[in-house]
């Protein structure tokens, strides 16, 4: 099914976690297809952050607002009337949600729950995406993928807080929206890797800090296997849900946004991958630190994105790691990093 991202041009965007990462490149995105962004965002913490070196503030509406603060997100709906909602404010980080489960919970399951209320009270919203991960789902550390029929129930406060973020929006799907002209989803996503992650307790952002410190990179459980895919395979696949159903509502649902399973990788191989194309003598250890419990093995079944929209992963995980390797470099030389976001959408679009 072709998908043209010319749909956004002039369509008015209000996406949550926009300072983060992956709203990073999804700001960038919007903005070089022409839509009207709203940001909303209790701002990322990561040192430096991709926001500002991406130049995209002075592209948007940036509004400081914190997803857990209901009163504030219902006066800017009010304000700016949004068309389009896509939610990706969270705090993502497994072992963080160990240290302070409270914060996860609030952030990721009432933040879910008053940005629902938000749309619930703005006639002008017809497509919300709700971006979850992967690890929503009852693991049972085997070798196929999840669908999205199976059980969700996420084991640490990360996971399980994104599993009550999905039965949230499920719950107002049934409730509010149903008899409404709007089309909700919810997308679980894999890992993901890309230029300007600097987030702590995350491999490829290890990997870069290892490079400028001038040491090894260690690598706390190089066997576990993971799903990892290029931030833009996912932002794309989100767009493309939030337009499709945008103009038929048939279209929404849950769905699964991971690469094929050639690129399931462990953390070790993907870290050679990172060292074979960085060069410069470095290498990796092998330092297993006891932490807290993570899964051990997670793949994703993305089949119903695939017959649904016949979408397909367009990067494989070598050239997702060229894509980084080259960002990276980039940025330590002092280079316009905007520029290389720019030329890797336009080359991702192209391929």
């Amino acid at each position: 099914m072709k998908f043209d991202l010319r749909f956004y041009k002039g369509k008015k965007v209000l996406l949550t976690g926009h300072t983060g990462f992956k709203g990073s490149w999804m700001s960038v995105m919007l903005v070089n297809a022409g839509a009207e962004v709203i940001g909303y965002s209790s701002c990322s913490k990561t040192e430096p952050r991709l926001f500002d070196l991406c130049g995209v503030k002075d592209q948007i509406t940036h509004i400081k607002g914190d997803v857990r603060d209901l009163k504030h997100l219902l006066e800017v709906f009010t304000i700016y009337q949004p068309e389009i909602i896509i939610h990706m404010a969270a705090q993502p980080i497994v072992r963080d949600s160990y240290k302070d489960p409270v914060d996860t919970y609030s952030t990721n399951v009432m933040g879910t729950v008053n940005v629902c209320e938000a749309v619930r009270h703005t006639p002008s919203v017809h497509s919300l995406l709700n971006v979850t991960t992967d690890k929503v789902y009852e693991n049972k550390e085997w070798e196929w993928g999840y669908r999205e029929n199976e059980p969700l129930d996420g084991f640490d406060p990360y996971s399980n807080s994104k599993s009550c973020s999905e039965l949230v929006t499920h719950s107002y799907i049934n409730s509010f929206f149903a008899n409404r002209d709007i089309a909700v989803s919810t997308a679980r996503a894999g890992n993901v890797i890309g230029g300007g992650d600097f987030a702590h307790d995350r491999i490829i952002p290890d990997c870069v800090r290892a490079v400028i410190n001038h040491e090894d990179i260690i690598v706390r459980n190089p066997y576990s296997t993971r799903p990892y895919q290029h931030v833009l395979e996912p932002i794309y696949a989100y767009l493309m849900i939030v337009a499709k159903q945008y103009e038929d509502k048939r279209f929404a649902g849950y769905y699964n946004v991971g690469p094929d399973d050639r690129d399931c990788f462990q953390t070790g191989a993907l870290v050679d991958l990172f060292v074979k194309h960085w060069g410069d003598g470095l290498k990796w250890v092998n330092q297993y630190d006891g932490g807290p419990h993570e899964a051990n093995f997670l793949k994703l079944d993305c089949s119903k994105l695939k017959n649904t929209f016949g979408w397909r992963p367009r990067w494989d995980l070598e050239t997702a790691i060229e894509k980084v390797v080259e960002w990276s470099k980039a940025w330590y030389e002092g280079q316009n990093t905007r520029v290389i976001m720019d030329e890797q959408i336009k080359n991702y679009l192209g391929d």
